[in-house]
């Protein structure tokens, strides 16, 4: 996988209102729906989930994906995409199970094609959080592929490729508040 800098999914870290990341960062297993938000639309297989956090001054939401590997049903991933709270950034974040290897970092290919890899910048007690700022090449390469695989390690030998549908992806995030 590529390392270099120049990777549209090299660890750019945005870090933004602490509610903001409270709310969106979300459990990688299932859970209500009320503990993500309140569902406002379905896109494919995305969703827009919206809800207010304590101490926001108003709605947020996120398109969202929870998935889990074909092979593996206790691991899975939760993939997030928002708007920065100024509303001038966008923001891929990915929450990964607890006891994935840190310094391998989150693998991304898109249809087969290799993105790159984003350090984990935090784990909380559901998962450890991977987040890049989304920029136009990294956008359209989402929009325009049918799926995204990110890869998680156990053992620096060991990446688990967790495969995530892009249906709906562009319509959703076009969508989004």
């Amino acid at each position: 996988m590529k390392t270099d800098t120049s990777s549209a999914f090299a660890p750019r870290i945005a870090w933004i209102a602490a509610a903001v990341c409270l709310f969106f960062t979300v459990a990688a297993t299932p859970v209500p729906a009320n503990a993500q938000g309140q569902v406002k639309s379905t896109h494919g297989d995305w969703q827009i989930r919206c809800d207010t956090p304590p101490g926001a001054q108003g709605e947020q939401c996120a398109l969202i994906q929870n998935v889990t590997a074909e092979d593996r049903e206790n691991v899975g991933l939760t993939v997030i995409v928002l708007h920065t709270a100024d509303k001038d950034g966008r923001i891929l974040r990915v929450l990964a199970p607890l006891g994935v290897l840190l310094p391998s970092g989150l693998g991304l290919t898109i249809d087969d094609e290799d993105v790159g890899r984003a350090g984990f910048v935090r784990c909380l007690p559901n998962g450890c959080v991977a987040e890049v700022m989304l920029d136009d090449e990294l956008l359209g390469k989402l929009e325009s592929g049918s799926t995204a695989t990110f890869i998680i390690f156990q053992t620096p030998e060991e990446g688990i490729g967790i495969p995530i549908s892009l249906a709906g992806f562009t319509e959703g995030f076009t969508t989004l508040p």
